[in-house]
C-alpha cells in the first residue's frame, strides 16, 4: 500500500484562491494534504468538496490543516508552550504511517531561526513515544538546509535589514537538529542533485519545505519532489511538495 502525500502551503488562509488551489491538489491527485496556513475552515471544507478529498480539519486561526481521501484514525493539534503554531498528528485508518504537519516560524534572521530551533526541539519532544514506527514530519520549515545558501538580495528590503541587524550571518541549525536525531531529508536523498526551490512560485530562491523520516525508513519513500507544475504559480506562493510513502 502507498500513501501519496502532499504539503501545501497555502498562503494567508487561501481565501479568494481556492479554484487555483483546488486545480493544483487534484493535478497532484495526493490520498493525504498537509496544509500550512490553512487559518480559515471555510476555505478547506471547500477545497475538500471540490477535490474529492471529504475528510477534513481546520481551525480558525490555526495553521495547521488537512484533507483526506479515507477517513483518518487519529487527529490532533499540539502545542508546545514555545512554537507560535501548533503541529498537527494525522494517523491514516488501515496505514502505518503516522504523519506530524509542521510549520515553524517565518522570517530569515538570527533570533527567528533560534525561535524555530527550540519549535523544532520542542516537537521532537513531544512525538518520542512514536519515533520508533514510521512517521514523517512535513510541512514548511521556513529555513534552510545545511550547505544551503540564502541569497540575501532576492529578499524584500525590510527583510534583508533584519539578515543585517542580525549581524549579517545567520546560523543555520534547525535542519541540522532534526538530521542529527536520526532523520532523512528525503528529497534531499532522492534527488542530491537537484535543488528543489519551493519559495516563492515567482522567483524561487529556497527550499523551505521538507519530508523527514527516521532513517531506516528512508527505503519506503519512493518518490519525493517538488510539485512544480504551471497551474501553481496562480495559486499560492510555495510549491507543494509530493511524496509517496509504501
Amino acid at each position: 500500500m502507498t500513501l501519496r502525500l502532499l504539503s501545501y502551503n497555502v498562503r494567508h488562509g487561501g481565501s479568494g484562491r481556492e479554484a487555483a488551489l483546488a486545480v493544483v491538489i487534484r493535478a497532484a491527485a495526493p490520498d493525504v494534504v498537509v496544509f500550512q496556513e490553512a487559518t480559515k475552515p471555510r476555505v478547506i471544507e471547500q477545497l475538500a468538496q471540490e477535490t474529492g478529498l471529504p475528510h477534513w480539519g481546520a481551525k480558525a486561526g490555526a495553521s495547521l490543516g488537512f484533507m483526506s481521501r479515507e477517513p483518518v484514525a487519529h487527529v490532533a493539534w499540539h502545542q508546545p508552550r514555545v512554537s507560535r503554531h501548533a503541529f498537527l498528528e494525522i494517523v491514516p485508518a488501515g496505514g502505518a504511517w503516522r504523519i506530524f504537519g509542521v510549520h515553524l516560524s517565518a522570517v530569515h534572521a538570527a533570533w527567528t531561526e533560534h525561535r524555530r530551533f527550540y519549535e523544532l526541539r520542542a516537537l521532537m519532544v513531544a512525538i518520542q513515544q512514536h519515533q520508533s514506527g514510521p512517521h514523517a514530519l512535513v510541512g514548511d520549515f521556513n529555513t534552510l538546509a545545511p550547505g544551503e545558501l540564502l541569497d540575501v538580495r532576492k529578499l524584500p528590503a525590510r527583510l534583508r535589514a533584519l539578515v543585517w541587524m542580525s549581524g549579517g550571518r545567520i546560523r543555520w541549525r534547525t535542519i541540522q537538529t532534526v538530521l542529527d536525531a536520526g532523520y532523512k531529508d528525503a528529497f534531499r536523498h532522492l534527488q542530491p542533485d537537484i535543488v528543489g526551490y519551493t519559495f516563492p512560485t515567482w522567483d524561487p530562491h529556497a527550499r523551505l519545505d521538507y519530508l523527514f523520516v527516521p532513517a531506516q525508513c528512508i527505503d519506503r519513500v519512493t518518490r519525493c519532489q517538488v510539485f512544480s507544475a504551471n497551474t501553481v504559480l496562480d495559486a499560492s506562493d510555495h510549491f507543494p511538495l509530493i511524496a509517496e510513502l509504501s
